[in-house]
């Protein structure tokens, strides 16, 4: 693990989703406020590697780290990119464009917080979902599939997120457990951690769904108990477009999505702006303040 002295504040962000200009302006305008700051992007910055390139490249110039855990639409092949990878090897690629800029990955050292309210581990984790968040019912993906294409809600994903080389992405997903639950395992057991993902890693975030059906892509079973296990400060997570924080366990689920424009025109609160992570700040609605949209290094206008 690498160990990084700092001073600022750790944020959190997901669901940049930049193909849309109202979103790509958010991003411009987004900066930390001090020069010790570091950002969690939790996934779905956009479906081609280009776009993907210059948000992470824009946000690793601003803030002193950036951690970045892969979305399903960062891992889609889709018509309109001419990156043209599938499943791992899109991933692996992505993987490398990050660390040409400088960015963390799920593949890399975890880091260490240091700033305030830290000693914490912040580890960015790639996991996917395997189905097991079935619909009220059903007792098979075949009939949590059946039943969501009857309501009309099925993820993109079943077109455009491949698993190659893997036989299913409940495969890949698998794997993905496996391999991340070995790391976290043997992390030193007096720190605490930050785990950032795109899906949360308990089911209970998407019970407000408004298509209870689509919780089948949110996540996996496999991961119920790791907010306990791992000696979990915050879990970061987005997906859900939903930004809100729920406890369990005495544990602090985050969810940092931007979502949509049409999503975010709705809600009172500015759009684009980081949760803080660390140190914890909780508030009426645990909603603690963000850095500056608009507005340069340390509050400079």
């Amino acid at each position: 693990m690498d160990a990084t002295a700092g001073a600022g504040q750790l944020w959190a962000i997901s669901d940049l989703h930049i193909g849309y200009r109202e979103n790509r302006a958010l991003v411009e305008g987004m900066y930390p406020d001090s020069d010790d700051d570091w950002l969690i992007v939790a996934g779905d910055v956009a479906e081609t590697v280009d776009d993907i390139r210059w948000t992470l490249a824009t946000l690793a110039g601003r803030f002193r780290t950036v951690l970045w855990a892969p979305g399903n639409h960062d891992l889609w092949t889709h018509p309109s990119d001419s990156v043209t990878l599938r499943g791992v090897a899109r991933y692996e690629h992505l993987v490398d464009v990050c660390r040409e800029l400088g960015v963390i990955t799920p593949e890399d050292p975890y880091p260490v917080w240091h700033g305030p309210g830290g000693p914490a581990v912040v580890a960015p984790l790639f996991l996917l979902y395997d189905y097991s968040f079935l619909p009220a019912g059903c007792t098979s993906k075949a009939e949590g599939l059946a039943y969501a294409e009857n309501t009309g809600i099925v993820c993109t994903d079943e077109y455009l997120l491949h698993p190659d080389p893997y036989p299913t992405r409940e495969d890949w997903c698998r794997a993905r457990v496996a391999e991340t639950e070995r790391r976290l395992a043997a992390l030193p057991a007096g720190l605490p951690t930050v785990l950032a993902a795109h899906y949360p890693l308990d089911r209970h975030p998407t019970e407000i769904l408004r298509h209870p059906e689509f919780a089948m892509w949110c996540g996996t079973e496999l991961t119920a108990d790791w907010h306990r296990r791992f000696r979990v400060a915050t879990m970061v997570y987005g997906h859900l477009h939903i930004p809100r924080t729920t406890w369990r366990d005495g544990v602090r689920f985050t969810e940092v999505s931007v979502g949509y424009p049409r999503e975010w025109r709705r809600r009172p609160e500015p759009p684009g702006r980081p949760r803080r992570i660390l140190p914890m700040e909780v508030e009426a609605g645990d909603r603690g303040a963000a850095p500056g949209v608009g507005r340069g290094r340390g509050g400079t206008p």
